[in-house]
């Protein structure tokens, strides 16, 4: 059981931990780096790292999206982004990029994001994507997925990702009808992921409406004001280790039907990615760090894909800098420097062989301890 604590008569909290209070304990074996695998896939989609990018436009555009998937990993485009509301939004990245990181940038940003999404601009964004021969995936927000999802599902994505701060599968409203995620899953013919969620009880009520994949956590890191805004953070160890103790007892509730879980929050590092699958994790949602390199959509300006909500933007914006190096070598390596920024999926390889194990399945039963 968890730590419980007293926080105040009549009220407890439960003890939470993040990724930078635990780390790996190595076990009785090592192996060599080159017999270890980083593999996984989503259905019948293979890729060769745990990599899924965040459906930011600072991030993810069609060029880049298709350049994550030649090199391995998952690129989501945001349907409700800036691709799909400008024919050319370069000049707006461009802008976007020389903004000062002070209030006058998230005005700016719902400024650009007020623009109507266009439908055709979809159906030309995804055969962008798919003429690139990677796997397309495509991200709506929960709230507009009834109305998204026709255009999206016509334009012949293989991955939908209905994706919000937090999702739940069991949505009250008394002014609209809400979508009712097991309904709408079970007529697809595609595999969905949905997400955020931060607990036990969400991540196995996700599980049960069919979908192929659960997102874990809020996506917050330095830059994210979902905790300042609306007072929610659950610590990333916690939620993904809570949320794989939901898919066993979902493997155990279906006879083997197994959901993969990706990690969204607080990951920069290979340090990070690696206790991030340690704790359970199948593969890890990467934001801020691809915005670091060469060539990135908003030349190394980031932003949260709620940073440009009209009413509540939840995440700041940030210039990161000079880029670290190319997508490749971010991905991996060769690294120059020692903080665990490049070379991420070759740092999480490496930290595979030094425990022994081969797979990424087999590296969520990793032990770990508390070291703070």
């Amino acid at each position: 059981m968890r730590d419980v604590v007293e926080i105040g008569l009549g009220k407890t909290a439960q003890r939470g931990y993040h990724l930078d209070d635990i780390a790996i304990v190595p076990s009785r074996r090592t192996r060599d780096v080159d017999d270890v695998s980083t593999e996984w896939r989503v259905d019948a989609y293979p890729f060769k790292i745990p990599c899924v990018a965040h459906p930011s436009d600072s991030t993810m555009s069609p060029e880049s999206a298709v350049a994550l998937g030649r090199l391995g990993g998952l690129g989501v485009l945001n349907a409700e982004g800036l691709w799909t509301r400008y024919e050319d939004p370069s000049k707006i990245l461009e802008e976007l990029a020389s903004l000062d990181e002070d209030a006058d940038a998230t005005k700016r940003l719902q400024e650009v994001y007020s623009e109507p999404i266009k439908p055709e601009l979809i159906a030309e964004r995804v055969k962008t994507i798919r003429d690139g021969g990677v796997t397309v995936a495509v991200r709506v927000s929960p709230q507009h997925t009834l109305a998204l999802a026709p255009v999206v599902l016509d334009a012949g994505v293989d991955l939908l990702v209905i994706q919000g701060t937090l999702v739940s599968a069991e949505h009250v409203s008394t002014t609209d009808e809400p979508l009712n995620l097991k309904e709408f899953i079970a007529d697809l013919d595609l595999p969905v992921i949905v997400g955020g969620c931060t607990d036990y009880k969400t991540a196995l009520h996700l599980m049960r409406t069919g979908a192929a994949g659960v997102i874990v956590g809020v996506g917050a890191d330095e830059w994210s004001t979902t905790d300042t805004v609306l007072g929610i953070r659950v610590p990333m160890a916690t939620a993904i280790a809570d949320a794989a103790a939901a898919r066993r007892d979902y493997l155990d509730e279906t006879g083997g039907r197994y959901v993969h879980l990706i990690a969204d929050g607080g990951i920069s590092t290979s340090g990070d990615i690696a206790k991030a699958i340690g704790c359970g994790a199948d593969a890890v949602m990467l934001g801020e760090p691809l915005s670091l390199a060469e060539g990135a959509p908003a030349g190394g300006a980031w932003w949260h894909s709620s940073a440009s909500h009209p009413s509540l933007p939840r995440g700041g914006f940030c210039i990161a800098g000079e880029p670290d190096g190319t997508l490749e070598e971010l991905l991996f390596g060769p690294a120059d420097r020692a903080d665990g920024q490049l070379n991420l999926f070759g740092g999480l390889r490496r930290a595979m062989a030094k425990c022994g194990y081969r797979d990424v399945k087999e590296f969520q039963k990793v032990a770990l301890v508390l070291d703070k």
